[in-house]
């Protein structure tokens, strides 16, 4: 377990929050509640019917945990009230909020939190992020003043002298396609200020490309350009700078070769990917290669955290987001 997240814990066990886990379907989700319980990160809400969840977690000590039956809590007919105004607008009606109560977790967990019962959510391990963003948008939507809802796994890379002693920020991996410069611009703000956060280390963000200051031309290098500016201007509390490769925003000598001007080259902690292919790509070959952990995808932007799982995630990687998620809830 990398430095970063030790950390990261010690900070939640401090400020403890109460987090939902709704997949209780999922033995991953009792063994990560038995971990976050015993260790004291978070206190723990479990959605589901009290006999699947007896059966699913045998054998799994998770008797510090609340455990919440939609079909039996008395909060269920005013959850399914609340939700049916909130949307009703959207076309909601009393009978589908109901439905989605009852069947859909995430959205009972995303009232849950809305309503002040908890203070975040952790889901994804065996469901999309659709799955779990949607929810979260519809219920808790944007955090005022904020533009855009984006998404970033958090990668602490083993022996590696790169970033902030191998920690390291991507954006966006997991949610935003194919963002225009203003977007892409706010993803560097938002993303800057999410490590600044967690890591208390200083962000150095930089704005990758497949060129660096000009190198080549293409409207995708001019979409990073652009964007980069934007970031400057908007965020002049944040070292931003770009377009920079990969190489020349965290190799010193290559900085010097290739941007020997730049205060980020060569130093960068925070990276953003000109696309979702590019991010999503990148994460998961550092994560399997670098044998990196790879915490998210964590959302920035959600009045209340809301985190997503990769469906590849094992329960340690799900107590890393809990700690993540607890954290973000502090602020």
């Amino acid at each position: 377990m990398s430095n970063i997240i030790e950390s990261i814990k010690d900070r939640a066990k401090k400020n403890k929050k109460t987090i939902i886990l709704p997949e209780t379907m999922d033995r991953r989700t009792f063994q990560a509640t038995e971990k976050i319980l015993k260790e004291g990160i978070a206190n723990i809400i479990l959605i589901g019917k009290k006999d699947e969840i007896e059966k699913n977690s045998s054998g799994i000590d998770i008797s510090g945990s609340t455990i919440i039956d939609p079909y039996e809590s008395d909060l269920t007919e005013d959850l399914i009230n609340k939700l049916y105004e909130l949307r009703k607008e959207k076309g909601m009606t009393k009978e589908k909020a109901k439905e989605l109560l009852l069947n859909d977790y995430m959205y009972y967990a995303c009232m849950l939190v809305k309503e002040g019962k908890a203070d975040g959510a952790v889901s994804g391990a065996c469901h999309s992020s659709s799955n779990t963003l949607r929810p979260a948008l519809q219920i808790l939507k944007a955090a005022p003043g904020v533009k855009l809802v984006s998404a970033f796994f958090l990668m602490a890379v083993p022996n590696c002298q790169y970033g902030a002693d191998g920690t390291f920020l991507f954006a966006d991996s997991g949610l935003e396609q194919n963002p225009d410069p203003e977007k892409l611009a706010t993803i560097a703000g938002t993303s800057a200020k999410s490590f600044e956060l967690l890591t208390r280390v200083t962000p150095k963000v930089a704005m990758l490309s497949h060129s660096t200051k000009g190198s080549a031309t293409h409207p995708d290098v001019d979409k990073v350009i652009e964007a980069c500016k934007i970031a400057q201007k908007n965020y002049p509390e944040y070292e931003i700078d770009g377009e920079l490769q990969l190489d020349a925003a965290i190799v010193p000598s290559v900085a010097k070769a290739k941007a020997k001007d730049s205060k980020v080259a060569g130093h960068a902690n925070v990276l953003i990917f000109p696309d979702l292919d590019a991010g999503n790509i990148g994460y998961k070959l550092v994560q399997r290669l670098a044998k990196a952990e790879a915490y998210g995808p964590i959302t920035q932007g959600i009045s209340k955290p809301i985190n997503d799982l990769s469906r590849g995630c094992t329960a340690d990687d799900i107590v890393g987001v809990v700690a993540i998620t607890s954290v973000q809830a502090s602020v």
